[in-house]
């Protein structure tokens, strides 16, 4: 019987491993479609970067309540993790509690401080529940988060509630078997938390506490399992890309647009015509309008984006009841690059489908909306940068299909014809001098 399980049990981890590596190649394929960009510069300021945004959560303590609740859930998944290498081991090995001979009483207090995190997960996640379901934040309650982005908030949290419980219903049918002294059971000592339960079992038989404690056993680490090869799929997937995304980060000042030197050099040209070169070829294409156009950075944005909503709130654009939402292009973007990524997979190559990421997916109002503040780059707690996409898109919009404002048009053509954005002649520029040097 035993080792039916341990056969049964190698068959869950090696899937949950085949299938989560299978995605994630996946992931890391649709990347590297975009456009190559340099970003490993200065080392040492992007370790810092990581250890202060990633691991430290430095932009989520601007609101230090719920900074302090996500660190909860943040050190609870990272070190109750912990564990689970344990019952890996268990369910291979067949044996159980493996560390527990090697740590002594310190094993206790491993356990006990598990237990701990345990608890203050749960509490922080009923509180994010809460505040998404119940108090209903202006930013959760947005109409960008309605359909699968909602639920999928949701899901994550109860899930994690679920494992975290059953973590401690494992201790507790566990703690009570040490009491009746039964076989293969060590005798611990007692559990902070789920030692407060077992009052409630200890009247029970050992079969149906056997039953109780590998029930929970299989449901937590199958769960587990399960909830890894959702991540790919979930706007949780930032748990694991917020920190390349962190140490990817563009270190220019905040604010600085990248120019493009194809363009740069098109008005250098205009302006002085001798510097152009004979052989001199225009460039292929301004800007982005499909996700393969954008730099691999952006698009590694688009999949670390944790869908909080910080970055729409501080809009102003969006705060005036513009269309403009900047977690929606971020949320396009990885729905477009995700479209083209099963159309690679199901034509080993991409093929033609009829859309673009501009137009189909981003419209020209949300575009025209930006006024390049920056503020949605400053609230990212992750280092992402939805104005790159929208300046990107807006260059594509403008410079290939020469889709603009009749105002912006107006300022084009004076910039061209007069080399400022004024409908004054060149040669006139100087007469308001002439003009004073009458009047005094």
């Amino acid at each position: 019987m035993q080792i039916i399980q341990q056969i049964l049990f190698a068959f869950f981890l090696a899937s949950a491993i085949w299938f989560f590596s299978k995605k994630i190649k996946e992931i890391r394929r649709n990347i590297l479609l975009g456009v190559d960009e340099y970003l490993k510069d200065n080392p040492s300021q992007r370790w810092k970067n990581m250890l202060l945004l990633a691991f430290g959560q430095k932009k989520m303590f601007k609101n230090p309540l719920v900074a302090v609740l996500h660190l909860f859930v943040y050190v609870g998944f990272i070190i109750i993790n912990i564990e689970i290498f344990e019952i890996i081991l268990d369910g291979l090995l067949g044996t159980h509690r493996l560390f527990f001979p090697f740590l002594g009483g310190f094993y206790n207090f491993l356990i006990n401080c598990f237990e701990l995190l345990a608890v203050l997960v749960i509490v922080a996640c009923i509180i994010f529940l809460a505040r998404r379901n119940f108090i209903k934040l202006k930013r959760f309650a947005s109409n960008d988060l309605n359909g699968w982005a909602r639920s999928d908030a949701n899901y994550i949290l109860i899930t994690e509630i679920i494992l975290m419980s059953l973590f401690l219903v494992m201790n507790s049918a566990d703690r009570a078997l040490q009491l009746h002294e039964s076989p293969h059971y060590h005798a611990i000592g007692n559990f902070l938390i789920s030692g407060m339960n077992v009052s409630f079992l200890t009247g029970l038989n050992d079969s149906t506490l056997i039953a109780i404690e590998r029930s929970a056993w299989w449901l937590h680490i199958i769960g587990i399992f399960a909830f890894l090869n959702y991540l790919p799929w979930s706007k949780h997937l930032h748990i694991l890309l917020a920190f390349p995304n962190a140490w990817y980060a563009r270190l220019t000042n905040t604010g600085t647009m990248m120019n493009m030197p194809s363009v740069q050099n098109e008005v250098k040209y205009m302006m002085q015509p001798e510097l152009a070169p004979t052989d001199a070829t225009p460039p292929s294409k301004f800007g982005a309008k499909d996700v393969m156009d954008l730099s691999w950075k952006s698009l590694l944005d688009a999949y670390s984006c944790t869908e909080c909503g910080r970055c729409t709130a501080a809009c102003p654009a969006n705060t005036t009841g513009k269309l403009l939402s900047p977690r929606k292009i971020m949320m396009s973007t990885r729905d477009r690059l995700e479209e083209v990524g099963r159309n690679i997979n199901l034509n080993k190559e991409f093929k033609e489908d009829g859309k673009t990421l501009l137009n189909h997916y981003i419209t020209v109002e949300e575009l025209r909306a930006c006024t390049t503040c920056n503020a949605c780059v400053e609230e990212c707690p992750v280092s992402i940068s939805p104005l790159n996409i929208i300046l990107e898109l807006r260059r594509s919009l403008i410079m290939e299909d020469s889709n603009a404002p009749t105002e912006w048009n107006a300022m084009f053509s004076n910039i061209e014809n007069n080399f400022a954005p004024w409908k004054f002649s060149p040669d006139d520029r100087d007469k308001w001098v002439e003009e004073m040097n009458m009047k005094n």
